[in-house]
């Protein structure tokens, strides 16, 4: 089988990333060279690919879902929102300016080729090709210049399923919305849809299903049904935040739970560093946004930022620096990663205006930080509390001064962390998930914090848990879409003669 394939979605967060995901394990299980891509992505968590580049994180797992090292290919444009109105523009994992919505509409065209060149290159290189829209395609505002939905579906001949979330309600009127309000060539590209996050009786389903098709021409290739277990690497870092904790966390192993809150800052990146401590039986982690949320935490973490200084005043604003000070002061455990440990200095310098500016930063670790023009990529290793350790780098802030002792070893400059005891921090996004180090991280945690009844887990296996829900998604796919008809729709694209709905749109 050859072939490609694009799954749009009614809304952000309707289930493209996971559906992508779940068909990518699905083939890869199959013996397909699978891969993924997303032309677009809108997002501040991403990781550094093998090559060097930057990319969207929802790709790297799409990839590891297909058995791939993540690649700039799979994902040649990536946006990272650092205001309102402003993002950072990365082409093919380098940064290439700045822009505003408006501007970054005038750009399109040239970022046009460059997507369809890079998905002609990786078709080239593998069998089946699964890509992924971006936001809605019934942004018809956004459709003259669009690259990521039906302009490229147009541009690269691909078949498109658009996928619901019926948990957000209407999903049968999104589904047909969606199809009705594009122009009849755009239409002609959808072949079907497919339900996400289903509860209940499917029967109960079925008679709206046979009135949408009815409606559009088009089936309904599957309901996939609602899945507890699956949470990690989201692409909205409270999508799977239930009752305000993150994951689903096992009983502790000894008498006491370790309690962690995460401030959540407004331009929040890699907030999928938190989660391999939500893997952790007995870890229970929240996202805070106020600061009664830390009084009675054990670990304080301080997450990355796009925007520190901005994020850093956000923080004092909100009393939450406040509350962190207090924390850190009673000798509690405080962590910084990435922006986060660039607040925990004494003094961020941005002579460049790179990310908004200078700030005096918290003082809880003797450090300076300056921002330079040029991002830092990097994937290091090293050691860290006698642990071998490995993560990667995505900064535009360097340390030029450091008092505190070391964190990391075996890797060279001031950059690799800071460990003031109590307060640790680091630039290295994913050193969470390196088992024996974050167990070792807990334990100090939990002796700080008086928590002598937490025992840390001997046996999490973050890389485990990650492949078991990839897994899952591959068995939702294989179980719960018509399988026989999605390898069609690969394999000979759109079939011909499906019909027009009828608006006052597709008539003009």
């Amino acid at each position: 089988m050859r072939g490609a394939l694009l799954v749009a979605g009614t809304t952000s967060d309707a289930g493209k990333s996971a559906l992508v995901a779940g068909i990518c394990r699905w083939l890869a299980r199959r013996g397909v060279a699978v891969a993924p891509f997303k032309a677009q992505n809108m997002s501040n968590n991403s990781v550094v690919t093998a090559d060097g580049g930057e990319i969207g994180r929802a790709q790297a797992m799409q990839a590891q879902a297909c058995g791939l090292a993540p690649s700039v290919a799979f994902n040649p444009v990536l946006l990272k929102p650092g205001s309102d109105r402003s993002a950072q523009v990365v082409v093919l994992g380098r940064v290439d300016g700045t822009v505003s919505a408006r501007s970054y509409r005038d750009r399109k065209a040239a970022l046009l080729d460059v997507v369809t060149d890079t998905l002609a290159e990786v078709r080239s290189r593998y069998d089946v090709v699964v890509c992924e829209g971006a936001g809605s395609p019934a942004e018809i505002n956004l459709r003259g210049t669009d690259i990521a939905n039906m302009g490229l579906a147009q541009a690269a001949d691909l078949p498109v399923v658009v996928v619901g979330d019926i948990d957000r309600g209407g999903v049968l009127a999104h589904l047909f919305g969606t199809v009705a309000v594009l122009d009849p060539a755009d239409q002609a590209r959808v072949a079907g849809f497919v339900i996400n996050k289903f509860r209940g009786d499917p029967s109960l389903l079925t008679p709206g299903l046979d009135q949408l098709r009815a409606l559009t021409g088009r089936p309904t290739l599957g309901v996939v049904p609602w899945a507890d277990g699956l949470w990690l690497d989201a692409e909205d870092s409270l999508a799977a935040v239930a009752d305000g904790v993150l994951g689903r966390p096992a009983a502790p192993r000894g008498e006491q739970w370790l309690r962690v809150a995460v401030v959540r800052l407004p331009r929040m990146s890699n907030s999928t560093d938190a989660e391999a401590l939500a893997c952790e039986p007995g870890v229970a982690v929240r996202y805070v946004t106020e600061p009664s949320r830390l009084a009675d935490a054990d670990l304080v973490v301080l997450p990355g930022t796009k925007s520190t200084a901005s994020d850093l005043g956000w923080l004092r604003r909100t009393g939450l620096a406040d509350a962190v000070l207090a924390h850190a002061r009673a000798g509690r455990p405080v962590l910084g990663v990435c922006g986060g440990y660039q607040m925990l200095g004494r003094r961020i310098a941005d002579p460049h205006d790179v990310e908004g500016g200078s700030a005096d930063g918290l003082g809880l670790l003797d450090l300076e930080v300056e921002f330079v023009p040029d991002k830092h990529l990097g994937r290091p290793t090293g050691t860290a509390w006698g642990e071998p350790v490995h993560g990667y780098e995505i900064h535009h802030g360097r340390v030029v001064r450091s008092a505190d002792p070391p964190l990391l070893r075996g890797t060279t400059g001031p950059d690799a962390g800071s460990d003031a005891g109590a307060v640790v921090g680091t630039h290295w996004h994913g050193l969470l998930e390196n088992d024996r180090f974050r167990r070792v991280l807990l334990g100090r945690a939990a002796e700080q914090a008086g928590r002598s009844g937490f025992r840390a887990a001997p046996d999490t296996d973050f890389a485990a848990e990650r492949s078991a829900q990839l897994d899952l998604l591959g068995d939702l796919v294989e179980q719960h879409l018509d399988t026989a008809a999605l390898e069609h729709l690969i394999a000979h694209g759109s079939p011909p003669g499906l019909p027009t709905v009828r608006t006052h749109l597709a008539d003009r």
